[in-house]
């Protein structure tokens, strides 16, 4: 049972408010221009752009109090050759104490800023060669709105609808970019290592497209089963979403659909390692030597694992339930309060009284067409 209207009410009530997607938005937007009109900084920077969940789509809500946050990555002229990964980021110091003093302090991999509503991540990257520094400088990349385009690819001439001299303009003619990694600072490992975030938002985006839509929900869904069972602590944010992500098949025609099949493949996946007591190798995108679960240990993964099996249980008999009444009681079991009850009563279909979701009619079919983001 798909429950439709039920996930959608759901879903509004775990994703970022408007106003915090405002407020996001100034906050990095205030940012990057004063960045790249700082005397001393616009010398140093080849370019900007987004990253993290808030670029993925697939970001939830701050847990009480807690600030969104949003991730910048700035590309830099600065060569590793002649800067350690301390000396890099001090480079940045002047800027931060003209435009953010008391407000910002270095983290092993980036420079954490804290305003009263957001927080922002600097993520500051060595020099690249010649020919990724031109394709870091493209619309495709800078562009917020790249991948709430059904037809954005990291190319040099694909540009935004809006920006298209008319309707006929599709996407770029040129070929997608190879996506090689970027090099960032790790001040505690005092060296720099590397880093793929635009191969995480071109797999997102081609995982949504692959999913009709529902991929990004999918993410949100299981995030959010994640904070309300908060032990063991890792795996969490990225890493979590990476395994969402290498277990959600594509085709899915639901998030019910999406969030049953990703658990019950998790479960099916890592038994083995579970068994041998051990943590799972899962490449990262982009930089396959990464291991996204490095910093879990085996104990940790096994809690994990341990939580996982009831709750795909439970999201298999919800799916599976021809009562809506029972199917959102499942669900609630497995989301908490915050995903809604339906109707104890009535027909089976969207609207009147007894709507509340969609029955399954069959085997799941790739769509011909997607939806957009969630």
């Amino acid at each position: 049972m798909d429950l439709k209207s039920q996930f959608d009410k759901f879903l509004a009530d775990i994703r970022l408010t408007t106003s915090q997607e405002a407020e996001l938005r100034d906050a990095h937007r205030l940012l990057r221009e004063r960045l790249n009109s700082h005397a001393t900084m616009k010398g140093v920077i080849i370019g900007d752009f987004l990253q993290g969940s808030y670029r993925r789509k697939t970001a939830t809500r701050p847990k009480n109090d807690n600030r969104a946050d949003v991730d910048i990555v700035v590309v830099t002229t600065l060569s590793e050759a002649e800067y350690t990964p301390q000396q890099a980021m001090n480079v940045f110091v002047p800027f931060l104490n003209t435009h953010y003093a008391g407000k910002w302090e270095f983290q092993g991999r980036s420079i954490g800023i804290t305003m009263s509503q957001v927080s922002l991540d600097v993520v500051v990257t060595s020099a690249p060669s010649e020919i990724l520094a031109k394709a870091l400088r493209a619309e495709s990349i800078r562009s917020e709105a790249a991948l709430d385009e059904e037809d954005w690819q990291p190319s040099l001439d694909w540009v935004p609808s809006a920006m298209r001299a008319n309707s006929l303009q599709r996407a770029g003619q040129t070929p997608q970019w190879k996506l090689d990694p970027l090099r960032i600072p790790d001040r505690d490992a005092q060296g720099w290592d590397d880093t793929n975030p635009l191969e995480q938002i071109r797999f997102t985006w081609e995982k949504n497209r692959q999913c009709s839509g529902h991929y990004v929900n999918v993410v949100k869904a299981v995030k959010w089963w994640r904070r309300i069972n908060p032990e063991p602590k890792y795996p969490k944010g990225y890493p979590a979403e990476h395994l969402i992500g290498v277990c959600c098949p594509n085709g899915i025609s639901s998030i019910a659909e999406g969030v049953t099949l990703a658990l019950e493949e998790m479960v099916r996946r890592y038994e083995v390692d579970v068994a041998l007591e051990r943590i799972p190798v899962v490449s990262d995108h982009g930089v396959p030597a990464h291991n996204v679960l490095h910093r879990l240990t085996p104990a940790d993964f096994k809690v994990f694992y341990e939580k996982l099996k009831p709750a795909a249980a439970i999201a298999r008999q919800a799916f599976d339930s021809d009562s809506r009444e029972t199917a959102t009681q499942l669900w609630q079991k497995l989301f908490g309060t915050t995903f809604p009850l339906g109707p104890a009563r009535g027909g089976n279909n969207e609207g009147g009284d007894g709507g509340g979701y969609s029955p399954r009619g069959g085997p799941t079919i790739i769509p011909t067409s997607g939806e957009r983001w969630g």
